[in-house]
């Protein structure tokens, strides 16, 4: 009961060269290959974005504050 042998995964590797041919499985990793690489590029670039909009965000949230602060610092003024 024990896993897989070395042997068996060779057998295994012999069959699926002999069904698909080499130049097909090199067409298939090449393919799978750019489709993680796009996969990955993708992820990064959202989390780019992600990380850009929390940045505009503490901004407009820094100058709402700072124009608040100003306003009442005005109304202080008037009233005095």
């Amino acid at each position: 009961m024990g896993g897989i042998s070395i042997w068996q995964l060779l057998i295994v590797l012999v069959i699926v060269v002999l069904l698909f041919g080499t130049k097909r499985l090199k067409g298939i990793g090449s393919d799978l290959g750019g489709a993680i690489k796009g996969f990955k590029k993708a992820v990064s670039e959202e989390e780019k974005k992600d990380a850009d909009f929390e940045k505009n965000q503490q901004m407009e949230n820094k100058s709402e504050s700072e124009s608040a602060q100003t306003d009442t610092q005005n109304n202080v003024k008037e009233k005095s």
